[in-house]
């Protein structure tokens, strides 16, 4: 006879042993002690087994049945009932153990080979300041697309519509790992297609008249602040790198006695090894800096620890404090400044130019050149750039013959 809840309630325990109760398809309550367990006896395979279904009261007597029903129709179907509970509990304990975060530092360390040092620091940071704080606690396997949407939805609330855009792709290749290994079944991010807000187009800010370059290099000379800053400063529109390629420059990669900087490709945009011709100047202020920094790695390091380089705000914040706005001049805008100089008022090889840059260049049958390709050439325009700036610092007018090429 089917039991109910007042017997249920009611029962007690009439031996040590324990009482059995049934309730019909394999199912009873077994009552021992003070406690009251309902358990269902099954066969699988011609094996005589028991499945647990929970503890009275916290497990009723309908929620019991139910619990008895879906193991009927997993037998119905082949499946042990007993098998099937464990291997859900399994899951589970591996999707608490599988959170966000452990799966993206997991990603982190299994692709750091892939990036420079620097876009290591930038990527974890993003993921640490944006990211973990939001999803990083819950298991992957449980994060929909509106899980990061509201993450980075607030990076995009700030005005950072690059970095939002930014920190979706890489929450996407997090998922993409996940699911490599097994711990999520898709990237869910591949459902925010169009959700979030255009990068606005734009572009880095710029000198690009010889008069006004002039005085902002007067102001760079004039700079009085910390002298890792002040020598970073004077490089950078001296060599036209990225910034992140100058502030990560290590003293390995630069030989002053030759005069060159080599930068390994994993540091470059376009991953190809590059080289710096530097110019006398450029060597005299890198000798200068050596007598602070060259017992260490990095050229530029971090005031505070020497293991990292230099702050990628640091130039930046060097040319604000000189009163030119990141509407007029930026850190990375000293590359264009070159690029339109060097051409339009110095006739400088445009080629050549590209080359400095690290632009893709192409030769005539579509090959890309390499690193040394134009060296000596290279060399001799880097010193011209250097002599043209001085004279621009000291107030001079230059007169392009004298100091570029005439255009062909």
């Amino acid at each position: 006879m089917a039991l109910t809840d007042t017997f249920v309630r009611q029962v007690k325990a009439s031996s040590e042993a324990g009482n059995k109760h049934a309730d019909g398809g394999g199912m009873y309550l077994f009552v021992k002690g003070g406690g009251k367990y309902w358990r269902m006896d099954y066969r699988f395979l011609d094996k005589r087994k028991t499945l647990a279904l929970g503890v009275y009261p916290d497990v009723s007597l309908a929620k019991a049945r139910k619990r008895r029903d879906e193991a009927r129709e997993l037998l119905a179907d082949g499946i042990d009932p007993g098998q099937h509970k464990r291997d859900k509990k399994l899951e589970q304990v591996i999707a608490a153990t599988n959170t966000f975060e452990t799966v993206a530092r997991q990603w982190l360390a299994k692709t750091a080979a892939n990036r420079a040092a620097i876009t290591q620091e930038k990527v974890t940071a993003w993921l640490e300041h944006n990211v973990f704080p939001f999803i990083g606690s819950k298991p992957i396997s449980t994060i929909g697309p509106r899980d990061v949407l509201a993450a980075v939805r607030l990076i995009e609330e700030r005005g950072a519509f690059d970095s939002a855009h930014r920190v979706k792709q890489i929450c996407g290749q997090v998922f993409r790992f996940a699911v490599a290994e097994g711990v999520a079944e898709r990237d869910v991010t591949a459902d925010l297609r169009g959700a979030l807000a255009a990068v606005p187009k734009g572009h880095y800010a710029a000198i690009t008249e010889p008069r006004e370059l002039g005085e902002l290099m007067r102001s760079i000379h004039g700079y009085a602040g910390h002298p890792y800053t002040v020598a970073a400063l004077k490089l950078s529109p001296l060599l036209f790198v990225r910034p992140g390629e100058l502030r990560a420059a290590e003293w390995a990669e630069i030989d002053l006695d030759a005069a060159e900087w080599r930068i390994p490709g994993a540091k470059m945009k376009m991953r190809i090894d590059h080289i710096v011709p530097l110019a006398t100047q450029a060597v005299e202020l890198l000798r200068a800096v050596h007598k602070l920094s060259g017992h260490g790695r990095y050229v530029f390091p971090s005031i505070r620890t020497g293991e990292r380089c230099m702050s990628e705000n640091t130039i930046n914040a060097a040319l604000r404090g000189l009163g030119y706005s990141k509407e007029v001049m930026t850190a990375h805008g000293f590359r264009a400044t070159a690029r339109t100089i060097l051409d339009e008022v110095l006739s400088e090889r445009v080629d050549l130019i590209e080359h400095q840059l690290a632009h893709a260049v192409r030769d005539p049958n579509g090959r890309a050149y390499n690193r040394t390709s134009h060296l000596p050439a290279r060399r001799e325009m880097m010193q011209r750039w250097a002599d043209y700036l001085d004279v621009l610092r000291q107030g001079g007018d230059v007169v392009p013959a004298v100091f570029g090429r005439k255009a062909a």
